[in-house]
């Protein structure tokens, strides 16, 4: 067989880059996975690639591109061939240490979206209360809430015993299964194509917005941020993790944008989805312990600054695992990829 090699070499080689960026894809993030279309585009890329390496075979004078193409056809080999969905040992700490902070990540805008819901319903709560004071008796749906914020925290702050002796496990067992019941609907509303995330997102806020101005205008801020904040750094995001999740979900089932049929898209999501829950119970876990252990006990039991360093403490911790764990396991591999690529260049 006779062939132009710079003719052909020009015409394939856009197909043997097409390959090679899938490749670095599939090797620099090992969870990703291919839907149905570009699993086909990829299978086709590897056979074209093979029949090219086999004509381009009797070319002795051209031994740097013959190189090339081996090593792109051994690595699609190996990503063909590779059985992924065989059951691996299940890894907590890099689970933790990367799965699930890349994935929130991956699903960023779905998370600000959240947030920017949870905050109109923050300001809506707030004017609410601020315009009508009365309003609280509609909006908030725990009695000790309705009453007098000055007339509680005196009661509170006379209580030098420890109120919750013997109790607190019940407590925190309560506090978990009371918002993770919640977060779990919050989720699973994503199913009304995320009218129904929305709404509780947005009543959510509603609550705490009217909590909040009530005890600012009653003079006991300080009071509020260390009765709130050592539980709610965390159990806040997480309550804006699970409409993260529900609005992951809403947006594959809209399928905005999206040439993929509705089963390809819930496929293609439903590991993340999985993962941002299964991280919001555990965040919860955490709130709830936090909440029966530090929440509920006020001046003089818990001095308030150490309550508000401690939550500041724990956002900043919070921000810095979800903003930035994984990120250098990525690079590493991007790096250990791009040497490889230069060895064989």
């Amino acid at each position: 067989m006779i062939i132009d090699l710079q003719k052909f070499i020009t015409e394939e080689k856009h197909s043997w880059k097409e390959l090679e960026a899938v490749l670095d894809a599939l090797e620099n993030d090992p969870e990703r996975r291919m839907d149905l279309e570009h699993a086909k585009r990829f299978h086709y890329l590897y056979q074209r690639t093979s029949a090219d390496l086999a004509k381009i075979a009797t070319f002795a004078s051209d031994p740097e591109t013959h190189r090339y193409l081996e090593s792109l056809v051994g690595r699609a080999y190996g990503e063909v061939h590779e059985t992924r969905d065989t059951p691996h040992r299940f890894a907590p700490l890099r689970w933790l240490r990367e799965t699930f902070p890349r994935t929130f990540r991956r699903h960023i805008r779905a998370f600000l979206l959240s947030l920017a819901i949870t905050l109109a319903g923050i300001a809506f709560g707030g004017a609410s209360v601020g315009l009508d004071p009365d309003a609280k008796e509609v909006l908030l749906p725990f009695p000790h809430l309705q009453g007098s914020p000055s007339e509680r925290v005196a009661a509170e702050e006379k209580a030098t015993r420890d109120r919750l002796k013997g109790v607190k496990m019940t407590g925190a067992a309560w506090y978990m299964t009371h918002n993770t019941k919640v977060s779990i609907f919050t989720m699973a509303l994503g199913v009304t194509w995320g009218v129904g995330t929305v709404i509780m997102l947005f009543y959510n806020g509603v609550i705490l917005g009217a909590v909040a101005l009530d005890y600012v205008r009653a003079g006991q801020s300080t009071f509020l941020l260390a009765w709130l904040s050592p539980h709610g750094v965390i159990e806040i995001p997480a309550l804006l993790l699970a409409g993260q999740t529900g609005l992951a979900l809403a947006a594959a089932l809209i399928g905005r944008g999206s040439r993929q049929s509705l089963r390809m898209r819930l496929r293609e999501v439903s590991g993340d989805l999985v993962i941002l829950g299964a991280g919001v119970a555990l965040m919860l876990v955490w709130a709830g312990f936090i909440e029966a252990f530090i929440s509920q006990y006020h001046e003089p039991v818990l001095p308030y600054s150490f309550k508000i360093g401690f939550s500041l403490v724990e956002l900043f911790l919070l921000v810095l695992y979800l903003g930035v764990s994984g990120a250098n396991e990525t690079k590493a591999l991007q790096r250990k990829d791009g040497h490889e690529r230069r060895r064989r260049g």
